[in-house]
């Protein structure tokens, strides 16, 4: 059952801090198959300009929404069909404003596992409950009426047995009310604790040894970050901690009597079943609630940070089309050695030995001789300073960059590695990888899953299919914010244009070896299976560099030509000439009132004359080599209050991982980030940053360095 359009616009739109028509006009557009980045590039209209973070927000609201409409149908079909909808209870239900509080009005009704509770009230004895349940006896009269229903051939050999049943049903009564379940819940969110402890005979094993912070720990609900929450989970998965939710238990029974005693004659029998509601079934139960509300909440954090990470690191600058010399780093097996021309053809390859000094000389100037690198880029992995600083003495008049190499060997032993470079050794692929990294990251790291690209924290340990899809729709907006070149582009990057998808870029890159390059964008719809919807979603964010329409290399959508075409008119241009032509964009600027529509606005217009200006711009930063310090190469090379410059490889909830040059990466804590207070590590860094640190301390035992960014800023 859908929630009326409207009343869930007008819902989503109070949640987020938006307008009405905003969440409509993003709604509409996603239930008509809009993709994200096609609605926030092209749409600005029709949702007032919300960016990406706000749509896929309004997106996932009302998705759950969505889901808790349909959970309310099923919910009230069931208690329809058990014939116990009351008109109080159906009104509660279509009241209920998130899962949780609906299951807790469906628990009394949902379908029971046996229970001594249920086994109570197979043996006959729910009546007795009743009768102490609705005041109608005294502990005296209960006990009496309790001989009754002893019946031992039903399980009820005495009075105190039938007794005993009917306080088990009336505990699980009690544990079921909804009201009293979200006074629980919220007092161990509000004074709950976080209690982990090791679990038998792992204190003192070594191999436990990371979690030995958490072998007595004990942490406000309220107050624990993801980090710690995962690694807690962490433990438990690999068997060395034990953790639970403890709560106020004199706060929890003062709750629990209200309900289950209150001013009912039997109080004695009552205050009994309070506790054991209170310490049998229902704090244990809404414990188990709050702790998978922590867990879910961690991994949204962790999935958030992920993502965040993953979107820095694409988007870092390019150093492209340039001549590149690829170095994977090895010493037993050679530095693998690839050339790759300014398109990441592969031109040539070799292994170089850096225990044979002249052969690796000897190798490196042929490859230089023979196809002048511009640029030389050094895996970051295993032997990278080494190779770094073997390659300067035979080439100094080469830059030589560090390029982080995670994720190339996953990369060079995949399918599509072996598609693209079926002639080369595995071990030579990552050497490409490397080379085509550094002259573009983004079109590179798409052919890697982001799982195994190494920015996020306890990746493994979130809800995989969550993770997946946040962070393949972060490469899909980081591919569709920079554009795509459709004549060079893999497969693996096309598959991620808005629209697009495996299918059709396979079928593009078909496309293109049976007739060659495309010449338009409306070439495209000669593709197999590409069709109109899927041209309107795509179009903006391809580009055909030297194709026969002059708009067809900017990110102006194809819908919008005409337009342009008479913009050009009125500054008597043709739409050649208006590309690139400052003064004529000027003159447009002042104008663009004339141009406003139904569908187009000021938003649209600004972005279009901002393509004529730069047409096809690519959003990415300038591209500028890091500079490590010669003298340090290894972690002991570093002392406390030495000032390094670094390159931010990873942020996590409590701080950031800075490569410093020493294969090794240090820590930055959050209370190191800067002179201030930092809630959030990504106020401060982002993956890809250079920045300026200074070494706190060095514990090779540990393998930990910890650094410091306070008093000394970006480098």
């Amino acid at each position: 059952m859908t929630q009326n359009p409207e009343v869930q616009a007008r819902q989503v739109a109070a949640e987020l801090s938006l307008e009405t028509r905003q969440v409509q006009g993003a709604m509409e557009l996603f239930r008509s198959g809009a993709t994200l980045p096609f609605v926030a590039r092209y749409r600005k209209e029709a949702t007032g300009g919300l960016d990406e973070v706000q749509l896929r927000d309004v997106r996932d609201r009302a998705a759950y929404l969505e889901e808790l409409e349909d959970r309310r149908h099923t919910v009230l079909a069931s208690i329809r069909e058990q014939g116990a909808l009351t008109p109080a209870l159906e009104a509660a239900v279509r009241k209920a404003e998130t899962k949780q509080e609906l299951e807790d009005l469906y628990l009394p009704f949902r379908p029971k596992r046996r229970t001594r509770g249920t086994m109570a009230v197979e043996r006959g004895l729910e009546p007795l409950a009743d009768l102490i349940w609705h005041g109608r006896a005294s502990d005296g009269e209960a006990r009496q009426a309790a001989r009754g229903y002893v019946d031992p051939s039903a399980e009820v050999p005495d009075s105190d047995a039938a007794l005993q049943g009917a306080r088990d049903i009336l505990a699980e009564r009690v544990a079921a009310d909804p009201g009293l379940r979200r006074r629980i819940r919220e007092l161990l969110r509000r004074e709950g604790a976080v209690v982990s402890r090791a679990a038998r005979g792992k204190k003192d094993d070594p191999a436990a040894a990371r979690f030995r912070d958490y072998f007595d720990h004990r942490e406000p609900v309220r107050r624990i970050p993801s980090h710690r929450m995962l690694a807690i989970r962490r433990g438990e998965a690999e068997g060395v901690l034990k953790w639970s939710i403890d709560g106020p238990m004199d706060k929890l029974l003062t709750e629990v009597r209200r309900v289950a005693v209150g001013r009912r004659a039997a109080r004695g029998v009552l205050l009994t079943v309070a506790e054991d509601a209170a310490r049998r079934t229902l704090t244990p139960s809404v414990a188990s609630e709050v702790a998978g509300e922590l867990k879910e909440s961690a991994e949204r954090e962790a999935i958030r940070v992920f993502g965040e990470n993953l979107e820095h690191l694409l988007l870092q600058p390019p150093a492209g089309e340039r001549r590149v010399l690829g170095l994977d780093p090895g010493f037993r097996t050679g530095v693998k050695a690839a050339m790759v021309s300014a398109t990441g053809a592969v031109m040539a390859t070799d292994t170089l030995f850096l225990h044979r000094p002249r052969q690796f000389e000897e190798g490196l100037r042929a490859l230089a001789a023979e196809h002048d690198p511009e640029l030389i880029a050094v895996g970051n992995g295993t032997a990278s300073r080494e190779t770094e600083k073997a390659v300067r003495q035979v080439l100094d008049d080469r830059p030589v960059i560090l390029v982080n190499e995670a994720g190339a060997s996953v990369y060079s032993a995949s399918e599509l590695a072996r598609e693209e470079l079926p002639e080369l050794d595995v071990s030579l692929r990552g050497a490409v990888s490397i080379a085509r990294r550094l002259q573009d990251p983004l079109a590179e790291l798409v052919k890697i899953d982001p799982r195994s690209i190494g920015v996020g924290q306890y990746q493994h340990d979130v809800h995989q299919p969550s993770l997946r899809q946040r962070l393949d729709e972060t490469v899909e907006l980081c591919v569709n914010r920079v554009g795509v070149e459709v004549n060079t582009a893999s497969a693996a990057l096309l598959a991620y244009v808005a629209g697009i998808g495996p299918s059709l870029a396979r079928g593009i890159v078909e496309r293109r070896t049976e007739k060659g390059k495309l010449r338009s964008r409306q070439e495209l719809l000669e593709v197999s299976r590409l069709g109109p919807k899927a041209f309107e979603q795509a179009a903006g964010f391809l580009r055909i560099r030297d194709g026969t329409h002059p708009l067809d290399r900017t990110g102006v959508h194809p819908e919008r030509y005409p337009l342009v075409e008479r913009m050009a008119r009125d500054v008597g241009r043709s739409v050649d000439e208006l590309v690139e032509d400052e003064g004529a964009v000027r003159k447009l600027e002042g104008r663009l009132d004339r141009y406003v529509s139904g569908d187009v606005g000021r938003p649209t217009l600004e972005d279009i004359l901002a393509e004529l200006r730069r047409p096809g711009r690519d959003p990415r930063e300038a591209f500028e080599a890091p500079a490590f310090r010669e003298d340090v190469r290894e972690p002991a090379d570093l002392k406390p209050g030495m000032r390094l410059q670094g390159v931010v490889t990873n942020v996590v909830a409590f701080g950031a991982f800075v490569d410093v040059g020493v294969h090794q990466d240090g820590l930055v804590h959050i209370s190191e980030l800067a002179d201030r207070f930092v809630k959030d590590p990504g106020e401060v860094v982002r993956v890809g940053q250079r920045v300026g640190v200074t070494v706190l301390k060095v514990e090779p035992d540990r393998n930990r360095i910890a650094l410091s960014m306070k008093a000394g800023g970006e480098g």
